[in-house]
């Protein structure tokens, strides 16, 4: 158990920790936070973590049931927010089958086999690759930082628990303010949106919860990210077109297309370095019956599962066989990226990893239709979205000595019912507003859904994709570790990029003019609240939304 902190109650065992009452009150949460996720995904194009707000109300609801302690409220937020992220794979991907074929008939069957089959995928990766993301990389994680250190200060009380609830107020004011009030514009643009004019949106998101995750994740991987938005949009898109060697399209294709492909080529990176040289230990529970190696739970069953999943791929889903096998072998690199990014930049770009092997199934597989190709695409973004928010719950787990077992049986409860969940709540979307809504401005815009289907077709500029690749992955290997920022700056739009950057470059001032600051934890308190504030009424909004919409 973990070495006690003044005024913060430990699990003594292990059922403390993985209990009865936690996995009721973890599944009502997946329920609410799952039907939430998937509105806010389709109406507002966005989703956000759910780790502060599920680790506040499990905090709270354990609390008022009496004789808790902070590693049964941990087991507890790990469930509850495993069905959000699934629930933004299906919505960031699935519609796309309707924007390019309205008169498609998935039907309950095939989407019940694409959310389960990428949740157990995402599952079987967490519990394999934990250990190299959490512990022997000790990647930031900057929302699961500020999980954690919301249950410590919470639970200790104190001033240290007021500065942390003074910090969650204001960025929640802030945040009700300009989201639902519409009193403080969103984002503020360079030069009056003259950037616009060159496809660049350059300005400054004005977002306490993106200046917290700079701060979080420090000046180094940050840096290197806003390096990454200077190649991407001065660089390509305002310098590229400024001095006449591109237009507007062909620059738009280069920044994506090199951006996506550093983020590949980092996974290949880190499968290379990282992964391969400890195979034995990584995946030995898949093989052997004596040890576990560094999974967290046995795992002889998951090739067993992975082929039953190929063959559902090829009977129920239509996928071809090769790229059936490409989906599994994809899933397994995808994850990765997924871990990689989220640790470096709290951002889970999980449809882009599944617009990856999308479309490196129809390279290997030429005769595959765009439903299957799109249904690919979303077993992929279910399995990286559950990872990868999955990982912040386990970050928060590794600070407070958690056990990652209670936590992964937590994460294997929460997934499925978000799995199922998931599959009622787009069926019943179709029913009542028909497949046209999707895409529709006033109904469900579903941008990212709108990006996979566009990219259906295949990468928009392939030199530049495999400069990407091969460059990232190079520098990765030569011990060059923040590349995957560096990838994710030239890739996301400029505002975000500079608003993280914010944050670092006040850690950077703080670190070196007042050091004592952070020695004394104000600036992570502080942080979390800010990032906690941000995070819950975002997921509050969405539920109004939800529940509105539905009314």
């Amino acid at each position: 158990m973990a070495q006690e902190t003044k005024g913060v109650k430990y699990a003594a065992s292990y059922k403390e920790q993985l209990t009865v009452r936690g996995m009721i009150i973890g599944i009502i949460g997946v329920v609410i936070v799952t039907c939430s996720s998937m509105f806010i995904a389709l109406k507002a194009s966005s989703l956000p973590f759910p780790i502060m707000f599920v680790a506040l109300v499990s905090m709270f609801a354990l609390k008022a049931l009496g004789r808790t302690n902070i590693n049964e409220i941990n087991v507890t937020h790990t469930a509850m927010s495993a069905g959000s992220m699934v629930a933004g794979g299906v919505a960031f991907t699935i519609p796309a089958i309707y924007m390019l074929y309205p008169d498609s008939d998935l039907g309950i069957a095939k989407l019940l086999v694409i959310t389960i089959s990428g949740t157990v995928l995402g599952l079987i990766f967490t519990s394999l690759m934990r250990k190299q993301f959490i512990e022997t990389s000790n990647l930031p994680y900057a929302m699961g930082q500020a999980a954690a250190e919301t249950l410590i200060v919470g639970d200790e009380g104190g001033k240290k628990a007021q500065t942390l609830f003074g910090a969650l107020g204001f960025a929640a004011i802030w945040t009700a303010l300009r989201d639902w009030f519409m009193k403080i514009p969103a984002v503020l643009w360079f030069g009056g949106g003259s950037w616009m004019n060159y496809g660049s949106y350059g300005g400054v998101w004005l977002s306490p919860m993106l200046v917290s995750v700079g701060y979080l994740v420090g000046p180094i991987f940050v840096g290197v990210w806003f390096l990454g938005a200077l190649i991407g949009d001065v660089g390509i898109l305002i310098g590229g077109q400024h001095f006449g060697f591109y237009d507007g399209v062909t620059a738009a294709n280069i920044k994506s297309g090199l951006g996506l492909g550093m983020m590949v080529g980092t996974g290949l990176g880190v499968f290379i370095k990282n992964v391969f040289p400890n195979f034995k230990a990584i995946f030995g529970s898949m093989v052997s019956k004596d040890s576990i190696g560094d999974s967290i739970v046995p795992l002889r069953w998951a090739p067993i599962m992975m082929a039953v999943f190929a063959a559902l791929y090829v009977i129920v889903v239509d996928v071809p066989i090769v790229a059936a096998i490409i989906t599994i072998i994809g899933v397994w690199l995808a994850t990765a990226m997924s871990c990689q990014t989220v640790g470096m930049s709290a951002i889970n770009p999980m449809e882009v990893f599944g617009i990856f092997v999308l479309i490196l199934a129809k390279l290997c597989s030429p005769g595959i239709t765009e439903v299957a190709a799109i249904c690919i695409a979303a077993v992929v973004a279910i399995a990286c979205g559950l990872v990868g928010d999955v990982m912040n719950d386990f970050k928060a787990g590794s600070i407070l000595k958690s056990s990652p077992k209670a936590q992964w049986t937590g994460e294997l409860v929460g997934g499925l019912v978000g799995a199922v969940i998931s599959v009622f709540v787009i069926m019943a979307i179709i029913q009542a507003y028909g497949p046209s809504a999707f895409g529709n401005p006033e109904l469900f815009p579903a941008a990212q859904a709108s990006a996979v289907a566009a990219m259906a077709g295949g990468i928009s500029h392939v030199p530049a994709f495999l400069t990407g690749l091969v460059v990232a992955a190079i520098l990765y290997i030569l011990g060059f570790y923040p590349v995957m920022t560096l990838g994710l700056g030239v890739y996301l739009p400029f505002y975000l990029s500079f608003t993280a950057f914010i944050g670092a470059a006040i850690r950077f001032g703080l670190d070196k003019f007042y050091p004592q600051f952070e020695k004394e934890g104000k600036g992570t308190i502080i942080g979390a609240g800010l990032l906690g504030g941000e995070a819950v009424v975002g997921v509050i909004i969405a539920i109004i939304m939800a529940v509105q919409f539905i009314a």
